[in-house]
Formats: C-alpha cells, structure tokens, sequence
C-alpha cells in the first residue's frame, strides 16, 4: 500500500516516492536540538514524530539513512557560554550527551549520523564563497556575509515556497543579524557574523574574516555533506518553516542551482494543560521533569503519539495517566500471548504473522500517518485477543502468530515493553509465604497476604509455571 504524505512544499498529501531509481533508499534529515539546555516536551514532540517516520519508512521496507544535526554555535549558546564563564565545547558536550540519554529514554532510534556544525566549519565556508560567486550573498560593511534575497529573486528563484510571504512589503537592503526573526521581517540574513567581543573565544578563520557561522548555513552544509545536493526528505517543527528552512531552501537552492528537497514534513505545534508552555505558568516541562514525577519514558512517547503530527496537540498530566492505563492493557495482554505461546503446546517455530492487525495497521499509516486509525486497530486487536483468551478459543500457534504481528506493529510504534519492577526481598518473602499457606491447605491465611501484597502494591497470580508478581 503507497504511503501517501503531507508535503508543505505543494500543500497536499502525495503519493511518497524516494529518488532512488531501485525505489529502496531514502535519505532524511531531522533539525536537531541546539544544546545550550535540556530539550523540553515541545521539542520531544518533533523528534519522536522524527522517528515514527523513520520506523514507518523503515517498516514500509525503505532503507533509511537519518540525518539529524546537533546545533552547536549559535546566538543563545554564546550567551551561556558568556554568562557561564565556560567554554563552547565544555558548555555544549553536558546538553548534548543528555539529548542522546533523553533520546534512548524515549525510544527513539539514534540517528545514523549526527553532525555538529562545529565539525563542518569548512564546508560552511566552502558553500558561503559559492553563494558569493554565484552573487547571491554579499559581504556588508560590518564584515558580516549576507544572502541577498533580492538578487536571489532576481536569478529567477522563489522565495517564499513553505509559506506565503508578503514581498512586496520587502524593503530592500534590511538585514537581519540574529539566527532568530520574526515571518514580518523578511529581510537579507546573515550567512557569517563578523567577531564581536561578545563572542568572546567563540570564532574561526575565514576569507571572510574571523568570525562564526548564522544558524541557517550550518543544516544546509551538514545535510548537503551527509545526503547530497537534493534528498527525499526533510523534518522539522512548523515554527522552523520561517525563516529557517525558508532560508535552507534558498541558500542550498542558491548555491547548487538544484533543488534541495523533495517532501518537507512539518509537525504541529505543542500545548501544555492546554496553554503556551512558560516557566512562569508552571506548564514548562523538559523530559526529565517528567520523569522526576514518576512517569516513564514510554508513557512520554504514547502520550506524543495520540494526535496526528498535524494537529496541535494539549499534553497534559490527566493525559499521562491514561498512557499508564493504555499501556498496561496492552502489556498485559501481550504478556498472556507469550505466555501462551511459548507454552509447550506451541510446536511452530517462527509462526508467520496473522494479517488483521497488520492490514488494519498499514492502512493508517497510509493515509498520511493516520496514528488515530493505527491505533483504533491496535486496541480493536487487544479486545479480540482478550476476548478469545477469556473463552480459550487461542490455540498456542494462533498466540504465536497474533504476537508476530504485534512485534511488528510495536517496531513502528516504538513503545516497547514493560521493565520488571525489581522485587523487593519482602514482597518475595510474602509470596513464598502465601504459596506455602495454600500447599498447607490454609487458604484464610493465603488470602490475607494476597490482601497485604495489593496493599503493597503488588498483585500476585497463579499461572501453569508457578506464582508471578505485578507492580501495581
């Protein structure tokens, strides 16, 4: 079934095709984090819609090489480095080292390859003195390079292609020094910033002077080096259409005379108890304070993929809890499958896959990453298995074929399973107690530690293989 997409750069959902002629191979580049501090929920929305695209793509049967770069100099991280007395390298390392910690903790799949634009200072460069070649950047009188929109307009480009822009309000000559600015201040943007003393040690030789490189260069000249001139596929938060990867499109465009990429995906914005996340309203959460609540990183990431990646999206804390609960529906019931079929009854070794779930499953993806749909089909399946487990109409090789297909359901979804909780020695003690109780026939005791487990938190039950513990 052809997976169809949203692509922002024609505004309609289109058929995906990779420029692979074999139709295998996909290139896909992410924006990653900027370390100058721990990445907040809003930013996990996007990098775990990021790897739900890739799993689709990689369950769809692409091979996907995924790019996500790792911002490492640009205006807010020398201001820290400045105000922490610190060096760049020392000041960024701390933040990036937690992203790829809060990465693994969210399940997501480590990018293939993850350039920081520390790293590609010379072919930030090399790309600048091609825009100035070609006449489309220009060196102002502060040192500063800029690219020059109207002379870009001028070589019969479009500015504009993510968006709509007004501009004829374009006034020409501005620019605009700061990585950052506002869709009203569409302006000349700077590709290199002269050093200031603000920097700081925070600079690079260049032909153009000492200085460092604007935001925008960096992820044109890391996925140009890692995917070539024109890739499949690029990602990133609706609030980087503009101007960031407007001025991706223009400068790679601008410097190459192809174009740089084929689909654009964009996820919505974030509401937090259903206002702006600020630190001010008490709604500003980073990864970590979610876990510090007692919320596992499983349940941050179902939670992150309840709403389509083009809806603005209200997370919530009531919404956390009912992850917790929709997590332990499936949990359990995955967890009788196996128990069923790896049952000695079950005599087929790698049972192919039963196609319902599966069917049900591709289908929502289709149609243009519709989780909704994908997963209405997976609790449907949870509710049919439960049913068939209740009235035992499962044979062990229907459990092992109902489980294949979850397996390979899950490696899109990415929630993994469950870690035991580790059993204190009490808890053992007590259920040890419990099972000698009912060998002795004593079952008003047996049911007395059944209650003190539960008001322990613990639920204890008998299975064919002996007693098993649950943390409640």
């Amino acid at each position: 079934m052809a997976l169809k997409l949203f692509n922002t750069l024609t505004r309609s959902v289109q058929e995906f095709a990779p420029l692979d002629p074999a139709g295998k191979k996909v290139g896909m580049y992410c924006c990653g984090p900027t370390v100058y501090d721990f990445a907040h929920i809003g930013n996990w929305r996007t990098f775990v819609f990021a790897d739900f695209v890739r799993r689709t793509l990689e369950f769809s049967g692409y091979d996907v090489q995924h790019v996500m770069n790792i911002t490492d100099v640009e205006d807010k991280i020398i201001k820290r480095v400045r105000e922490n007395k610190t060096t760049l390298r020392d000041f960024t390392g701390k933040y990036e080292t937690a992203f790829l910690d809060d990465l693994k903790a969210l399940g997501c799949r480590e990018p293939h390859q993850k350039p920081c634009a520390t790293d590609h200072i010379p072919e930030i460069i090399a790309l600048i003195e091609k825009l100035v070649t070609r006449g489309v950047a220009y060196q102002a009188s502060d040192g500063s390079v800029y690219f020059s929109i109207e002379k870009y307009r001028g070589c019969g480009c479009h500015y504009g292609q993510l968006l709509k822009l007004n501009l004829d309000e374009l006034r020409t000559g501005e620019r605009v020094a700061a990585d950052e600015y506002e869709k009203e201040s569409v302006a000349d943007f700077a590709l290199w910033k002269a050093r200031v003393p603000d920097d700081g040690d925070v600079f690079w030789p260049s032909p153009f002077g000492e200085g460092r490189p604007g935001w925008h260069i960096e992820c044109s000249a890391m996925s140009i080096k890692a995917l070539g001139e024109t890739f499949d596929l690029h990602l990133g938060g609706e609030d980087l259409k503009f101007p960031h990867h407007e001025d991706e499109i223009a400068q790679s465009e601008g410097a190459t005379g192809k174009p740089f990429v084929k689909f654009w995906l964009h996820g919505a914005h974030l509401l937090v108890e259903g206002k702006k996340m600020s630190k001010s309203l008490g709604n500003f959460f980073t990864l970590r304070d979610l876990l510090a609540k007692g919320f596992t990183g499983r349940e941050v990431r179902y939670l992150l993929l309840t709403a389509h990646y083009r809806e603005t999206f209200n997370f919530t804390i009531d919404g956390l809890h009912g992850a917790k609960s929709a997590l332990a529906r499936i949990d359990e019931c995955v967890g009788k499958l196996r128990e069923l079929a790896e049952s000695p009854k079950s005599k087929i070794q790698n049972p192919k896959p039963e196609a319902a779930l599966i069917d049900r499953f591709t289908a929502a993806l289709a149609d243009d990453l519709n989780i909704s749909a994908a997963w209405a089909a997976v609790f449907e399946w949870v509710r049919e298995i439960n049913k068939r487990l209740a009235d035992s109409s499962l044979s062990a090789g229907d459990a092992g074929a109902a489980l294949a297909a979850w397996e390979k359901v899950e490696s899109v979804l990415g929630i993994g399973v469950k870690a035991d909780a580790e059993i204190p020695a009490e808890i053992t003690a007590l259920a040890e107690e419990r099972t000698a109780a009912k060998k002795a026939k004593d079952f008003k005791r047996s049911d007395v530690i059944r209650d003190e487990l539960k008001a322990k938190g613990w639920v204890i039950e008998d299975t064919p293989k002996g007693i098993k513990l649950k943390k409640i």
